[in-house]
């Protein structure tokens, strides 16, 4: 009797281990209430800081989130109507014999948002008003804490590529039609 409820214990202990499988794929998708993405359009009067430098800044309307990130693209074309957007920092060859150069590079802190536009040495900004003036740029506040939408593809290993426009409007699941004009 002994031998048989020895073998019975045994044979329960097995089923139960084996049957205890932890690699479960199925990925339960809940409503996400602290994921918050900001997007807005600017066309912003930037101030000469000297001849190779012109800046805009503009104040968050509450501060960021630590973790948040920014991004700012800028339109430098349409194509078939649709706007193609740079993410920055991005450099555009102004085609003249000395190969000059203008950078549009950006920087965020949890309270602002800069756009700085600078020159080679030997091209003035200020001659060139067609580099800094009747700009549009699209500011997108993401968040980047791992949790959220964002987050968990990330962990899922298909990270976005946030120099391509289009793949960072639908991983963060963005509708442009409700992007608003600052």
């Amino acid at each position: 009797m002994k031998k048989i409820l020895l073998f019975l214990f045994l044979g329960a202990v097995s089923f139960t281990a084996y049957s205890c499988d932890n690699d479960d794929d199925t990925v339960v998708q809940g409503t996400d209430y602290d994921t918050i993405n900001q997007s807005f359009d600017i066309s912003p009067s930037f101030t000469r800081v000297d001849d190779n430098l012109y800046r805009w800044t503009d104040d968050f309307n509450s501060p960021l989130v630590q973790s948040d990130m920014v991004l700012i693209y800028m339109q430098v074309g349409t194509d078939g109507g649709s706007p193609i957007w740079k993410l920055l920092p991005y450099t555009r060859y102004v085609g003249n014999a000395n190969n000059d150069a203008v950078d549009y590079i950006y920087e965020f802190s949890k309270f602002a948002a800069t756009i700085n536009i600078n020159s080679s040495a030997g091209f003035s900004l200020t001659a060139n008003p067609s580099y800094y003036q009747n700009k549009n740029f699209r500011v997108l506040i993401l968040p980047a804490n791992g949790t959220g939408t964002g987050g968990a593809k990330a962990a899922k290993g298909s990270a976005v590529d946030y120099n391509d426009y289009k793949s960072v409007i639908k991983y963060y699941n963005i509708d442009e039609s409700k992007i608003k004009t600052k």
